[in-house]
């Protein structure tokens, strides 16, 4: 980069101009824009082009001399001395609501950021004022902004995010910027973007599981009445699509447990775990057994799933914070659809 015109400084009031100088200096050589005995601009060269005082652009060169980031040569201009950095990056991770689904992918990701890395978690719970809110407290105040924007809609709304979630989402910096498990927010710019395409999963996810899943005489989706979960209807189209082009007799069922009907051959798709808990219970009750009278299929592995003979449709969590992780370590951009896999168990 040309450190006489590529150079952007936060707009920050609650930050010194010095200060902006020497954080703009630091992101971009841990991020590999500045390398090592790169010539440092003049501090009267610095002063005009960027239309700062030369106080403050020497107050910035002498913090970044201190931290031996910058030398100067004898009689000559100062270079870059040095571009292993002492201080942390900052990181904000938004996760929408905590889950164990959630926490595995967060762990993964803090596991795989490493220790140059300092980051702040915030919870919103699908709050889309709060989401708001935390952002527009904290633009220009992180060096990545990790983000999963999902939010409590109607029931059934497709579009899981509003125009001012993406507006404000617009005003973080590309290179700043992760996307996590969405990928319907149509922004443009080199970014990262880890997602699911939670209607094609679905459907490759069951097809993958079609020897097992045709032994039964009828596949039921089930979607709980009382809980915001996005893209309910890209997995209903999913769910359908696969079931109409293999020939199999399907239905979406809202029906509470307290009407729900059970019938031998049938193969249950739940998206929770209170449905998975209530769907185990009234099994029980009407004493049939799963795997046998019953089928299971549950959204999302967890431990106690796999140690219980659940079978699962399931994204790769860990896999999703791990690539996160290490595409910030090594600055690459783009966008990628995390594997989602068919793992069969005794349920069916």
């Amino acid at each position: 980069m040309n450190m006489l015109k590529d150079l952007k400084f936060e707009n920050d009031p609650n930050k010194f101009k010095y200060q902006q100088i020497v954080d703009c200096f630091m992101f971009n050589i841990s991020n590999g824009n500045i390398k090592h005995n790169e010539t440092v601009p003049s501090i009267n060269e610095f002063s005009r082009i960027y239309n700062v005082s030369r106080d403050t652009v020497e107050k910035a060169y002498k913090v970044l001399k201190k931290k031996n980031i910058i030398s100067a040569r004898k009689g000559k201009s100062s270079y870059v001395s040095s571009t292993k950095l002492i201080s942390k990056l900052n990181i904000l991770f938004l996760i929408n609501k905590f889950s164990a689904y959630k926490l595995k992918m967060y762990n993964s990701f803090i596991e795989s950021i490493g220790d140059d890395y300092h980051v702040d978690v915030e919870i919103y719970n699908c709050d889309e004022s709060l989401f708001l809110d935390l952002l527009d407290r904290n633009l220009n105040k992180y060096d990545y902004y990790v983000i999963m924007p999902h939010f409590k809609t109607k029931y059934l709304e497709q579009v899981s995010f509003s125009k001012e979630a993406v507006d404000i989402i617009k005003k973080i910096p590309r290179e700043k910027l992760v996307i996590m498990d969405n990928n319907q927010l149509s922004l443009d710019g080199d970014f990262i973007e880890i997602y699911q395409d939670f209607e094609k999963d679905i459907y490759n996810a069951l097809l993958s599981g079609i020897e097992k899943i045709n032994k039964y005489n009828k596949l039921i989706l089930r979607i709980p009445k009382d809980t915001h979960y996005p893209f309910h209807l890209n997995i209903i189209n999913g769910f359908m699509n696969f079931c109409t082009r293999n020939s199999l007799t399907f239905e979406v069922s809202y029906d509470s447990y307290d009407k729900l009907s059970l019938n031998k051959g049938d193969l249950f798709i739940v998206q929770n775990d209170d449905d998975l808990v209530n769907m185990v219970d009234l099994i029980g009750v009407k004493n049939l057994t799963i795997g046998k009278d019953i089928g299971v299929i549950s959204y999302n592995e967890t431990p106690l799933k796999r140690l219980l003979g659940i079978t699962v449709i399931s994204t790769d969590f860990q896999l999703m914070g791990r690539t996160a992780a290490q595409m910030i370590i090594n600055n690459k951009k783009g966008k990628i659809k995390n594997p989602f896999n068919f793992i069969c168990r005794n349920s069916i």
